[in-house]
């Protein structure tokens, strides 16, 4: 890694850790492209090497929110085990299925339910603590685990609008949720790619030195704005991110 690729690091890093506290991903959307284009790394340590930066990613997060109340203990122990099993099961069929595909029908999911955040679409059913069964938290962290370990990504693309619109978890508390599940379900996806020689251990140390101060930051920043403007500020992102990657992989699978 060069100087200019380590200071890149650390820039990006920043972004990706603001982003992470803010939008409650784990900020994988940033770092996975950004290691392929701009840090020099392979495609697939762009998808590997993202998931140890992810850990203190969230896991700063986490505690900032969880300092606020803002974390479903509740939700977290009924999605973690699901999720730690999806997020082994994605990292380990990376070479085997089509993840452009995936991805494509993902973000077009992404898509919709980002829209139903900006308009606050909730279920008929109110959220209320205690009351959402345990399988449907448990559901949604399978789902986001096997994103996580197949994409390269925390998860929070898929827990945070999931928590929000089909359970009517209130737009904090499932920021924090996600944030403090992420940083568990990336570790078995961290592992396994690491035994199969994809982390770039090197991209990770500068993205890492950039995103620990970056999560404290943009929790922060979430935790003090009104909740109607970190609503249409979440939607926003998710739906960009939806296009984005919906157009990548597209292109992907056409050229293919």
């Amino acid at each position: 890694m060069t100087p200019t690729h380590a200071i890149l690091g650390v820039l990006v890093g920043l972004v990706a850790g603001i982003g992470s506290g803010l939008f409650g991903v784990g900020g994988g959307v940033v770092t996975t492209p950004a290691i392929n284009v701009l840090l020099g790394g392979t495609a697939i340590q762009a998808v590997a090497t993202p998931l140890p930066v992810i850990f203190p990613t969230s896991l700063v997060g986490a505690l900032t929110y969880g300092r606020a109340g803002e974390v479903s203990v509740r939700a977290f122990r009924w999605a973690v085990g699901p999720g730690i099993a999806g997020a082994a099961a994605g990292a380990a069929l990376t070479d085997v299925v089509n993840a452009h595909l995936l991805l494509v029908i993902t973000s077009v999911l992404i898509g919709w339910t980002a829209v139903q955040v900006i308009r606050d679409r909730k279920p008929k059913t109110p959220w209320v603590r205690g009351a959402t069964p345990g399988w449907q938290y448990a559901a949604i962290g399978l789902a986001a685990g096997f994103v996580s370990g197949l994409l390269g990504v925390g998860g929070g693309i898929i827990m945070v609008p999931a928590f929000t619109t089909l359970l009517g978890m209130p737009l904090r508390r499932a920021l924090g949720t996600s944030l403090v599940t992420i940083s568990a379900l990336v570790v078995p996806g961290t592992i396994v790619h690491q035994m199969l020689g994809h982390i770039d251990w090197a991209i990770f140390l500068s993205l890492a030195i950039g995103v620990v101060p970056g999560a404290r930051i943009g929790a922060k920043i979430a935790l003090g704005v009104r909740e109607r403007n970190l609503r249409i500020a979440v939607g926003t992102f998710l739906f960009a991110v939806a296009v984005l990657y919906g157009l990548r992989e597209l292109l992907s699978l056409v050229r293919g």
